[in-house]
């Protein structure tokens, strides 16, 4: 089989979140009363607790007196504040038939008629159901999602012609599989997917969490990726991120959430786990690509045959390629 032709391809994402304002409220007046969390920033004492190399085992002693100093900002809700209110958009773009850069004709068309194809088949539904289960059983919450007494999310449809909106059971609706979703689930994937088929031209979604998770306790921000390795004991070691002085969330974090659709990669039978839509099936913080280019399960692999119009083995293998394509991203053929 022949690859594709196109040295220059490339594909704009179809789901655009946006960064997640973190704020402090109570569960009674959670829709009407909040407060912007702001970052504290904590000086602490910590122990050498890392593992120690051969040479040094016998100086315990002496690596303990050597306090390890660090400088650290945390998020906490207020001893009156027993819920975190977590708050964006989402906007759903049309479009994915057609490549935001292609520098070969004939591929362009041949790519073309095989999505015009799937969305005649399929129409994203099972994509966007996906998606939208992953918006109402707060997956974007990752680590605030634990621990929480109650669970709610709200999603509103923005526009001037729309007044739709959904509240969510969070705790209700699972995370480990997309099987049997409710009616509201199927109307709110009803719009992603004539969004994603082209019926509409664009869809904004407002979403807000809520999640009960006690008085005075921490709520976790995204973390910044600490660039600079210099370890003077005047930098922070851990930088968290906000917007304008506001406790936030990343748009990359929160979308990674959103796109956990992945339950056809090879492995899933024993991890039981959704995985974030990659070309190589990657989990960074397992060291994993569950799907690898020797088994034929990657993006390029199945890509090849899908963008010449040949026949994948199986649907899954399609909703696979598809959703990457949703995702977007520069997959060219090197020359």
């Amino acid at each position: 089989m022949s690859k594709i032709p196109a040295s220059v391809l490339a594909f704009e994402k179809k789901l655009v979140p946006s960064d997640g304002l973190m704020y402090g409220t109570t569960w009674e007046k959670r829709t009407s009363i909040s407060q912007p969390l702001k970052l504290q920033e904590k000086s602490v004492r910590g122990t050498i607790s890392n593992r120690l190399k051969k040479s040094d085992e016998g100086k315990v002693d002496a690596k303990i007196e050597s306090a390890n100093l660090q400088t650290v900002d945390s998020c906490a809700l207020t001893p009156e504040q027993d819920t975190l209110k977590l708050s964006f958009t989402l906007k759903v773009l049309s479009g994915v038939e057609t490549p935001s850069a292609c520098n070969h004709e004939g591929f362009n068309q041949t790519y073309t008629d095989a999505v015009s194809d799937y969305i005649e088949t399929n129409g994203f539904i099972e994509l966007a159901n996906r998606y939208a289960t992953n918006l109402a059983n707060a997956r974007f919450l990752w680590r605030n999602r634990v621990g929480c007494e109650d669970l709610e999310v709200n999603i509103k449809v923005l526009g001037k012609d729309s007044d739709k909106s959904w509240d969510f059971k969070s705790h209700e609706i699972s995370t480990q599989d997309f099987n049997n979703p409710s009616s509201k689930i199927t109307e709110l994937g009803g719009l992603i997917a004539q969004t994603l088929s082209g019926e509409n031209e664009f869809l904004l979604l407002e979403i807000n969490a809520y999640a009960k998770v006690g008085k005075s306790q921490d709520v976790y921000p995204s973390e910044e990726l600490v660039l600079d390795k210099n370890n003077s004991k005047e930098k922070k070691s851990k930088i968290l991120y906000h917007v304008d002085e506001i406790a936030a969330m990343h748009s990359q974090k929160i979308g990674n959430a959103i796109r956990s659709i992945d339950t056809w990669y090879p492995k899933f039978e024993q991890h039981q786990k959704p995985i974030a839509i990659d070309p190589y099936g990657a989990v960074t913080n397992l060291g994993r690509a569950y799907r690898q280019p020797k088994d034929k399960t990657d993006f390029f692999s199945l890509f090849d045959k899908f963008s010449q119009s040949e026949k994948l083995d199986n649907v899954e293998d399609e909703h696979f390629v598809m959703a990457v394509l949703v995702r977007g991203g520069v997959f060219g053929e090197k020359q």
